[in-house]
């Protein structure tokens, strides 16, 4: 086995992982969301998540001035305020719409992804990703399943959801272009924590006795998760990790439904499906992009 087949295969492992704890983590957000408000969770969260980004940044060469050291510092405190503010709104829509049927909107992020990076990094979809796009956003309209009265309202957080981690996607990639991603992590992690000290207390609620460990739990697997998502995309290129994010939402369908009791409706089984095959095909012609200006530029 040569060094980067083993590489690759340690990639995929923490890559699987990642997403297992993530699901996890999502089933104890919802568990604790269910009973407090979902500010003061993220808070705790942010509490452990600052933590882990000082001890990597601090760890990685030039230590911690070096990697605070960034050109893009608004762009940066705008993803870290993006990101807080999504974890917020996705806990609102576990607590609103259940794992499930969130998770089933959450997956079409991709597509968004794709969508959004034509306007923000000025890149180029062709014709069979924009056909991919259109047919994962039918998709969402099967779950949303709008009738004459609309759509169901507590679908709403999900969806804006949906919209800002794509938003923060984009921006993490435009970031990359002059910052190293130990400088996104620090100030992904300083910039949300910093944002929820303030609000957070607001909603300060006291835990009961047996939800301490429960929240101790979403702390550790929250590092657990970003850490080894870290070493994934180490041993692997990001168009490599992405369809494994598609296992998180097989996953957290099986807790909404072990757990939680949900209901597997037939239109969010179809539209699933379609955003997923969607998504799919987009991060395949991605990664064939990429793969064409690699080969261009040893061309040249």
């Amino acid at each position: 086995m040569t060094a980067t087949t083993f590489s690759h295969k340690t990639g995929y492992i923490f890559a699987l992982l990642a997403f297992t704890i993530f699901a996890s983590q999502d089933a104890i957000s919802k568990h604790l969301s269910d009973s407090y408000p979902p500010i003061f969770i993220t808070m705790i969260r942010y509490w452990a998540f600052a933590s882990f980004a000082i001890i990597i940044t601090s760890r990685s060469k030039g230590g911690l001035r070096q990697g605070a050291a960034t050109r893009r510092p608004w762009l940066q405190v705008f993803r870290g305020v993006l990101l807080a503010a999504q974890i917020v709104v996705a806990l609102l829509s576990f607590r609103a719409a259940g794992l499930l049927h969130s998770q089933a909107i959450f997956s079409s992020s991709p597509l968004l992804v794709a969508m959004l990076s034509v306007p923000i990094l000025g890149e180029a979809v062709g014709w069979r990703r924009w056909t991919a796009i259109v047919v994962g956003l039918c998709g969402v309209l099967i779950i949303l399943k709008p009738d004459a009265s609309g759509i169901d309202g507590t679908l709403i957080f999900p969806l804006i959801a949906s919209i800002m981690s794509a938003v923060y996607s984009v921006t993490t990639r435009l970031v990359s272009r002059d910052d190293s991603p130990v400088t996104s992590f620090f100030y992904l992690g300083i910039t949300g924590a910093v944002v929820m000290m303030f609000i957070g207390p607001f909603y300060w609620t006291s835990l009961a006795p047996g939800d301490w460990a429960w929240t101790a739990l979403l702390c550790v697997t929250g590092i657990a998760s970003h850490f080894c998502l870290i070493k994934a995309y180490d041993r692997l290129d990001a168009v490599l990790v992405q369809p494994i994010s598609y296992f998180q939402l097989v996953l957290s369908s099986f807790y909404g439904i072990l757990i939680f009791n949900e209901t597997l409706q037939a239109n969010v089984v179809i539209g699933s499906i379609i955003i997923v095959g969607a998504g799919l095909f987009t991060i395949w012609r991605e990664a064939a992009r990429q793969r064409k200006l690699r080969s261009t530029a040893q061309d040249e």
